[in-house]
C-alpha cells in the first residue's frame, strides 16, 4: 500500500502543489500596489535630504578632525562611490 500511496503523493504535490502556490503568490504579486507619482517624490525628497545630512556630517568630521588629531575621517572615496550610485532618471 505504501509502494502506490508514496508516489501518488509526490506526483500530487508536484503537479498540483507547487503550481497551485506559484501561481497563488504570481497572482498576490501582480495585484500589490506599485509606487505612485507621489511615493517616487517622497523618495527623491528623501535622498536629498540624506545627502544633506550626509554633506553636513563631512562638515563636523572636519571641524572635530581639525580640533583633534587622533580623529580618524571615513574614506572619502567610499562616500563618493555611494553618492554617485543614485540616478533618478534610472528609476522604475
Amino acid at each position: 500500500m505504501e509502494d502506490v500511496f508514496l508516489p501518488i503523493m509526490i506526483c500530487g504535490i508536484l503537479f498540483v502543489g507547487m503550481p497551485w502556490i506559484i501561481l497563488h503568490y504570481l497572482t498576490k504579486w501582480k495585484q500589490a500596489p506599485t509606487m505612485t507619482g507621489e511615493d517616487e517624490k517622497l523618495l527623491d525628497e528623501l535622498h536629498h535630504l540624506a545627502r544633506r545630512l550626509d554633506e553636513r556630517l563631512e562638515t563636523i568630521e572636519r571641524i572635530v578632525a581639525a580640533d583633534n588629531p587622533d580623529f580618524r575621517l571615513e574614506a572619502p572615496r567610499v562616500r563618493e562611490e555611494l553618492r554617485s550610485s543614485y540616478e533618478p532618471q534610472r528609476r522604475n
